[in-house]
């Protein structure tokens, strides 16, 4: 049986510091009530909820001011990243969401996986704009360039091409 909860800290999933919320018996037990995240929602936890929802609202002003400047920042950001590539100019492999966690992070932005929006992965060479989702519900977009390994694509190689096969076998000598 699901129990109502007032949750004191932002839980990913489930709420907002100070929203009363149902949940599982076992995320209750084992992870809400452990990490102190939630209390029984009664009628004297339901007190301190106006005191944590003014909490809230101030923290989340103020992370949104520092979301949004990082937003900014990232406008400005363009990653590059270097892949191999065929004589055609296409890539083996593709640019997937780790691999852009680890290049803003070589530039000192710290994101997580579930932040980065990709509907799908990136297979071609060039700019391709890649959306942020932010904390406080701030969007941001950073700019990534897909080069070849080298910055030049390889030269085609000729194939040798089958010399019609004009060198005629000998005629078995001696036929008897």
């Amino acid at each position: 049986m699901k129990q109502q909860l007032l949750l004191l800290e932002d839980v990913d999933g489930l709420g907002r510091q100070g929203d009363v919320v149902t949940a599982k018996p076992g995320f209750v037990r084992n992870y809400l009530f452990p990490k102190k995240k939630a209390v029984v929602a009664n009628k004297n936890s339901l007190m301190m909820r106006t005191k944590l929802q003014a909490e809230r609202e101030k923290k989340a002003a103020v992370d949104r001011k520092e979301f949004e400047a990082l937003a900014a920042k990232l406008v400005e950001l363009v990653l590059t990243t270097e892949v191999k590539v065929d004589s055609d100019g296409k890539m083996y492999g593709s640019v997937t969401v780790p691999e852009i966690v680890r290049l803003l992070g070589e530039n000192g932005y710290v994101l997580e996986k579930r932040q980065i929006i990709m509907p799908y992965v990136i297979k071609s060479l060039g700019k391709h704009t890649i959306n942020l989702r932010l904390p406080e519900n701030v969007s941001a977009t950073v700019s990534l360039e897909v080069q070849p390994e080298g910055g030049k694509l390889p030269e085609k190689r000729e194939m040798p091409q089958a010399e019609e096969q004009l060198e005629e076998k000998p005629e078995e000598a001696g036929e008897e």
